[in-house]
């Protein structure tokens, strides 16, 4: 046998379609012993992973495959999960996306360096360690102290960021572990507290009072990504952190301010200008009422030097200001302005240098400036404010009205807007370069049309603010001197003694007091250095490992974090961080929706992996709302929801099944809807890989041979079907290939899936049976043929499957010689497909008329024409294999062929031929099924008369033939061919 043992063993080369590189799949078992493994009788995957890691810890002293690295690194990095708890869904998406590419990178060559790490998350971190300490003692952190409360959340941490690098090794992920980071350990303090200095000397860093997001319940500034805008349809209620009973929101109040030394209306009552808010609490902030210029219902205002209006709770009065970004449409077309507490607003304030008077102290409270209302929680102050207005007969109207509720998602408070003093990084040059990174080619964003999204968040970036009020985070490294004249000046500086020597300097005396700021960094400030922090900068050791070849992440964050760490590795460093970027969507459930507590539909990758139950599943809700991370109205819907999504619980699936649903999702999509169900699916697929290795296996002990004796199939007399298959593995291959150089993996998965279900097991391995069965020497080539194609396809799939892969691998030969290209049959495999749907076409009959094997069918097919009767008999056996019939004729139709007399049911197969059964005396067809038949054929044959009506149409159409390029133009004209003989052959059958 030319197959069996060739002495000089052949690799597979450049030169041939496949690219894979096998080397750094290595076994530690040998031939020996491989010959002795055996084969479960089916696909466990619990076994199979634990197999996969003790044979891990076996290769551990094996050499590298970076030690034999030919086309040098290839880098990235791990958006690290946050320590708030173990991984998510969208966490696991973007892991095995990474882990992908990086087995694939590996298998082409490259050193790979894959950096894993994990986010000291500063508001989600504490918000969640906060609850637990309540839950469990009671206590608050203010009681606790700021030092005994960071010692939790360091323990906090320590168990959690234990867990997410557990579920991290258990997903399969095959990161550089010796260089793991936390964003707060040694080296990134040192990072941020250099970026910081280096910044603020340069003055892009300022403190500054100015207008943030504020949460009331945090005492905190927090980012845009942690405000959630709630639409609000109609008046609703909703429960607020610190009241009692839940606040209505969705209403607006109009009220009258009225004109000073105004005209006595005709029905005797002060001139007033009557504006709406949805906010009265507000009103003591007011320092302006405004319109636009050219609203005709003010236009008598224009010619007066000055309007005033008094205001009704301050002993003064407000100006009447005109402004052209006034909405002349929202209701009255006069609108209160209340600089300290509106985005919009305190715009227009600096346009027309209005003062900025608050309302709110941080922890929203009516400040001590009004004190009809000093002290009051903001919503009390709202109602007692609209009932004075009713009293001071100032209130018009309360009516339903749609709006967008600002919600901190951390705490679920209502955001007000403040005017508090931060500390800013100016953006505006640094935002430009990133731009220009994307306008000049060397920036490629996946998929493109987020260069839109690019362009318009760095086109209108604001400074950005960098503080927080929080405990846990990065202390901010500027220090506040205060001279002996009381005067205060701030410097930045890594420690108290570098800061002292920087006031001295600054002040020329060395008489004042030194304080650090309390505040920390944004954790956003922190992350946008990792990809050069985690390479050692500041110390120019980083040089070696900067830039990152890619950066894939959420598109979520592209601003927040992409973005920001396209600013400061310019600005830093000098040089981009990377320059190509692949996005993920967001992963929601089947049902497209996202996955949150208040649904219930929230799954861990672990619970998939494992399977839960369904009292498993409601145990962990338990246990979350006892450790205060969801709260106890919380758990009653999320409970709901659970027992709705997952009535019988979650079965094992295995942690390849996983990965490979993951990925068989376009990850470009801006939403990818995960079903359960269909990972489940996929591990029956891979059950299905799992049995084609052990026929493999026992074909090959019965013909005497063993697989590992196959190395090469090159000079092989191939059958057509052998010919077809390896073709077929040639195109997966291929599309492999293709799919990873672009990232769509959902188009690698879906080839593989095909490759092996359908070609593979359900065609190829069915037509070996009867040659291998006899020993002949077809049987041999077969068994080569099908070792070759596990070999290399399992192989291509490894990246995604890496458990059951390295399993079955271990009966392989890995580099079997097999020249793809010259495998590559277009005709062969048309032929074959033809007839392959031919007997598909068979089978879906019997399946619907309920034929068995005890029916004993017979198989007569017609063929259209001589040349159609060729390629059909050239297929007999396989068509007879294939639609699992006792025998088949084949005659060529004409006028003297008799479908009723010989036939209890027939239909056509395309436009190769038409087909009939023909079955014993156990199948009693009734007038009835022989109307349905024929009513069928009769469906089928409408069915093709419009196709072919819609093609010839196109044909017909004069602009059609202008632009239709010449292989599309052929494939129109065969498809007409086939459709008009097929209908040719069905029109007697359907009458």
């Amino acid at each position: 046998m030319q197959l069996i043992r060739n002495c000089a063993r052949n690799l597979l080369k450049q030169r041939l379609l496949c690219e894979l590189r096998v080397s750094s799949i290595y076994y530690s078992t040998s031939d020996d012993a491989r010959a002795k493994l055996s084969l479960a009788k089916g696909y466990r995957p619990k076994q199979v992973e634990e197999a996969y890691w003790l044979r891990e810890k076996e290769k551990a002293n094996l050499p590298k495959p970076g030690e034999h690295c030919r086309r040098g690194s290839y880098r990235m990095l791990l958006p690290p999960p946050n320590v708030t708890g173990n991984l998510h869904l969208g966490h696991a998406l973007m892991a095995t996306v990474q882990d992908v590419i990086a087995r694939q990178r590996r298998q082409l060559g490259y050193d790979v360096e894959w950096i894993p790490g994990t986010d000291h998350a500063g508001i989600a971190t504490q918000v969640v360690v906060e609850r637990t300490i309540a839950a469990s003692t009671g206590q608050t952190r203010q009681e606790l102290g700021r030092t005994a409360f960071l010692e939790h959340i360091w323990k906090w941490k320590a168990a959690k960021g234990l867990g997410i690098v557990e579920d991290l090794r258990q997903l399969g992920c095959t990161l550089s572990w010796e260089q793991e980071y936390f964003t707060m350990d040694d080296q990134q303090a040192v990072a941020v507290n250099v970026a910081f200095e280096r910044l603020f000397d340069e003055g892009l860093i300022q403190r500054r009072n100015s207008l943030v997001n504020w949460s009331v319940t945090l005492r905190s500034a927090i980012s845009d990504i942690e405000v959630d805008l709630v639409e609000i349809k109609e008046p609703t209620e909703f429960p607020i952190p610190g009241y009692e009973h839940p606040v209505l929101f969705g209403r607006m109040f109009d009220f009258a301010y009225r004109v000073v030394d105004g005209e006595t209306q005709p029905d005797g009552n002060e001139e007033e200008i009557v504006v709406s808010t949805t906010r009265p609490e507000t009103i003591l902030g007011d320092v302006a009422v405004a319109v636009h210029p050219l609203d005709p219902r003010y236009s008598k205002y224009r010619n007066r030097d000055e309007v005033r209006l008094k205001h009704p709770f301050r002993d003064d009065t407000i100006p009447l200001i005109f402004d052209m970004g006034v909405d002349k449409d929202f209701g009255t077309g006069a609108v209160k302005i209340t600089p300290a507490h509106d985005k919009f607003d305190f715009e227009l304030a600096g346009r027309h240098n209005l003062e900025l008077r608050p309302v709110f102290t941080d922890d929203g409270l009516i400040v001590d400036t009004y004190p009809e209302f000093k002290d009051k929680p903001r919503f009390d102050a709202r109602n007692m404010i609209v009932d004075r207005l009713d009293e001071l007969d100032l209130l018009r109207e309360v009516r339903a009205h749609t709006m967008q509720l600002p919600i901190c998602s951390r705490s679920r408070d209502v955001i007000e807007y403040m005017i508090v003093p931060q500390w800013f990084l100016k953006t505006k040059t640094m935002a430009e370069a990133a731009l220009s990174e994307l306008y000049s080619g060397r920036l490629q964003i996946m998929p493109p049309n987020f260069e839109l999204e690019w362009d318009r968040w760095l086109q209108d970036s604001r400074d950005w603010c960098i503080s927080r009020q929080l405990w846990w985070g990065h202390q901010v490294p500027a220090y506040q001197a205060t001279d002996s004249k009381g005067e205060t000046h701030w410097v930045a500086a890594l420690n108290s003694k570098l800061a002292h020597e920087k006031a001295t300097e600054l002040l020329g005396t060395s008489n004042f007091t030194l304080t650090q700021d309390t505040d920390v960094l944004d954790t956003w400030f922190s992350s946008s250095l990792l990809p050069f922090s985690v390479a050692g900068w500041p110390d120019e050791r980083y040089k070696d490992k900067y830039p990152l070849d890619i950066m894939q992440t959420g598109h979520d964050i592209l601003f927040f974090w992409v973005a920001r760490m396209m600013m400061m590795g310019l600005k830093l460093t000098g040089k981009a961080p990377f320059n190509h970027v692949l996005l993920n969507g967001i992963v929601c459930d089947a049902q497209g929706r996202k996955m949150s507590k208040s649904l219930g539909n929230i799954v861990a990758p672990q619970q998939v992996v494992q399977g839960a139950s369904l009292n498993s599943l409601k145990a962990l809700l338990q246990e979350s709302c006892d450790a205060g991370v969801i709260k106890p109205q919380e758990l009653k819907t999320s409970t709901a929801g659970m027992v709705k999504m997952f009535p019988k619980g979650i079965q094992e699936c295995g942690t390849d099944a996983l990965r490979f649903t993951l990925l068989s999702h376009n990850i470009k999509n801006h939403f990818i809807n995960f079903d359960v169900d269909a990972c489940h699916t996929n591990k029956l697929f891979l059950n299905k890989i799992w049995q084609a290795m052990r026929f493999t296996l026992g074909s090959a002990e019965s013909l005497g041979v063993r697989l590992q004796d196959f190395e090469t199939m090159q000079g092989v007399q191939l059958s057509m079907w052998d010919q077809w298959i390896v073709g077929r593995l040639a195109e997966t291959l291929s599309i492999c290939s293709e799919c990873y150089n672009n990232y769509n993996f959902h188009m690698a998965t879906a080839a593989l899936k095909h490759f092996f279900y359908q070609n593979l097991c359900d065609v190829y391995i069915e037509t070996t049976k009867s040659n291998i069965a006899n020993r002949t020497a077809a049987g041999y080539v077969h068994v080569g043929t099908l070792t070759a194609c596990l070999s290399w396809g399992i192989q291509a799939m490894s990246p995604f499957t890496p458990f059951v892969a390295s399993e079955l691998l271990q009966h392989l030969p890995l580099n079997i010689e097999l020249k793809l290209s010259q495998y590559r049959d277009p005709k062969l495999e048309a032929e074959v497909s033809e007839i392959v749907q031919i007997c598909q076409n068979v089978r879906q009959l019997k399946s619907r008329n309920q034929i068995s094997k005890r029916h004993a069918p017979q198989l007569c097919l017609f063929a259209q024409n001589p040349e159609s009767e060729d390629i059909l008999r050239r297929h007999l056996p396989q068509i007879q294999v294939l639609t699992r019939c006792v025998g088949v004729e084949l005659e060529l139709l004409n006028e003297t062929s008799e479908f009723a007399k010989k036939l209890n049911l027939f239909s056509t197969a395309g436009a190769l031929c038409s087909f009939g059964l023909s079955l014993n005396e156990d199948f009693q067809i009734t007038e009835e099924k022989r109307q349905e038949m024929q009513d069928a054929n009769a469906r089928k044959l409408q069915k093709l008369v419009n196709e072919l009506q819609k093609y010839r149409m196109r044909m017909d159409n004069d602009a059609f033939q202008l632009i239709v390029d010449n292989a599309t133009r052929t494939h129109f004209e065969n498809r007409i061919k086939e459709l008009e003989a097929e209908i040719l052959s069905l029109r007697p059958l359907a009458q």
